[in-house]
């Protein structure tokens, strides 16, 4: 069976092959450490910790931790490291966990170099458990019995912060607890922070990590390296916190920290955010009247135009038919007169005289209803009162209207088409719904003018009003007709045996006469009733 590097082993030339006591194959290889068990690969690089990937071979000490002979030097890595990686790894196989080796190199007399040429040290352990190997020209020997160990935990020290160029002094930063917080200029762009670590023994081997709470989710592993970067740091309170470990690789687990806030600009304060937000709001607020007075002016525009061309329509005939059929009508008289009265003609054309007055005076009323809207309906809650007398109420219906609010002159196009959608709800009402009770209520809104009739009758079925109304039947089209000419909104809700509900609703800036809509002062609820 052959493994690939797509299968999770180290890529490069496989330098040495071991065999563990427990049945698990490690490969030496250019890429890192390999660990095949149970058909399962995983590979040990620098992601998880190792200073460098290489690695030339493996050795097992009398203690069953790991060395490894890399280019860095001389690794060792202990038993618990190694399991708690392999157990992490057969848990997750995506995951990377970290281990801590101990490092060995020219200061401490291991000779280590880039690999090159072929040539590969060789490595053996000797009964008393000393490690013998053969570096590129000599033979070294390791006892890791009796290997120097340093205890003790280097402490950790932040020395100086530096933001946009501007050095900030970090001494009253301490170990355990803040007594201080460093106040930084807003808009900081650049930001350095020098820390350091005491190390008598082996002070280029210390290493560290570090953490700003606040920002970075994890620990960042720096090496040797001694200042963290930080660039665009949003506004805020944050906590440097870092740590560092010997050459033995003991960390002193508490670190130290320095806390540092950022100011914010103007622009970055919530006040300023809020402030926008209902700036923003405000305008939405204002495009959205502007809006809706140029839609109000362009319907009360044509109802003007309407308005106008039913005057224009009325002068006409006024002006041109009715006074031409009058002098007809004079004529004909004066025809009627000069002829003898036992004429049989004469009565005929007497007749058809007093027919032609008939036809005048409805020629009239037509004229009269074009040039004065408002003045033939009058007052709605009158003429939804002479409608309900007027229609045939089944099953004896009572009928009451309810009037709220200030009491406003609408428009003469829209009190026309408000009363005739009006009525149309209200005939169907009284005459079909069957219910006991009919109400209209009229709502007088500074926003709208809102009409609502409604009964507890048997309902109408639902698809019906989806549709639009039955076939060959127009009521519910025409009023959905005349809405649309002022700029209304017709809802209707109804359910078998529940009763109907029509509702308009037309825009106070459309339905009113008056051009300014002033705000409600008070509430008046009339009401009047008919068969109560």
């Amino acid at each position: 069976m052959s493994y690939t590097v797509a299968e999770g082993l180290s890529g490069g030339i496989v330098n040495d092959l071991r065999l563990d006591h427990d049945g698990t194959l490690w490969v030496a290889t250019e890429g890192g450490l390999s660990r095949l068990k149970d058909g399962h690969i995983a590979t040990l690089t620098g992601k998880n910790g190792l200073p460098c990937d290489s690695a030339q071979w493996t050795m097992e000490d009398d203690a069953h931790s790991f060395w490894l002979y890399t280019a860095c030097g001389l690794l060792r890595i202990a038993r618990p490291e190694v399991d708690a990686w392999a157990a992490a790894v057969d848990k997750d196989k995506n995951g990377t966990a970290m281990i801590h080796a101990t490092v060995f190199d020219s200061s401490d007399g291991v000779k280590s170099h880039a690999f090159a040429g072929g040539y590969r040290p060789v490595v053996a352990r000797s009964p008393d458990g000393k490690l013998w190997f053969l570096p590129f020209d000599g033979v070294s020997v390791v006892d890791p019995n009796h290997l120097l160990f340093n205890k003790l935990p280097p402490p950790v020290h932040v020395e100086q912060i530096t933001a946009d160029r501007k050095t900030y002094d970090a001494a009253f930063a301490v170990t355990g607890e803040a007594n201080g917080r460093l106040r930084l200029p807003p808009l900081v762009r650049d930001l350095q922070i020098d820390y350091t670590a005491l190390s008598l023994v082996a002070p280029e081997r210390v290493r560290f990590r570090y953490k700003l709470e606040g920002y970075d989710r994890d620990w960042q592993e720096a090496g040797n390296r001694r200042q963290a970067f930080y660039t665009n740091l949003p506004p805020g309170d944050y906590r440097f916190r870092v740590t560092a470990c010997n050459n033995s690789g003991v960390w002193n687990e508490a670190g130290t920290f320095l806390e540092f806030n950022i100011a914010p600009a103007y622009y970055q304060t919530i006040w300023f955010r809020v402030s926008s937000v209902a700036a923003f709001l405000l305008l939405l607020g204002a495009l959205y009247r502007l809006r809706v007075r140029q839609v109000a002016g362009q319907v009360r525009g044509r109802m003007e135009e309407r308005l106008a061309e039913r005057e224009r329509i009325a002068r006409d005939l006024h002006d041109t038919l009715l006074q031409s059929v009058q002098g007809l009508i004079l004529k004909f008289h004066a025809v009627s007169k000069q002829m003898p009265a036992d004429e049989p003609a004469r009565d005929a054309l007497e007749k058809t005289l007093d027919h032609a007055d008939q036809v005048l005076a409805e020629g009239r009323d037509r004229v009269r209803n074009l040039r004065g809207t408002a003045t033939s309906v009058g007052d709605l809650p009158s003429a939804f009162q002479r409608v309900a007398e007027e229609t045939p109420q089944g099953g004896g219906a009572t009928f009451k209207t309810v009037v709220e609010g200030h009491v406003r002159e609408l428009h003469p196009v829209v009190l026309e088409e408000v009363f005739c959608i009006g009525r149309e709800a209200l005939v169907n009402a009284l005459s079909h719904s069957e219910g006991l009770h009919v109400e209209a209520e009229i709502i007088y809104d500074p926003r709208q003018f809102r009409l609502r009739v409604r009964d507890d009758g048997r309902g109408i079925d639902p698809e019906i009003i989806e549709e639009g109304g039955r076939a060959d039947h127009w009521g519910l089209q025409g009023m959905r007709e005349r809405a649309q000419r002022i700029g209304a909104q017709l809802k209707m809700w109804s359910r078998p045996e529940t009763g109907t509900e029509v509702e308009l609703t037309v825009p106070g800036a459309t339905a009113y006469k008056a051009a300014r809509v002033r705000p409600r002062k008070f509430r008046l609820r009339r009401s009047s009733g008919v068969g109560e």
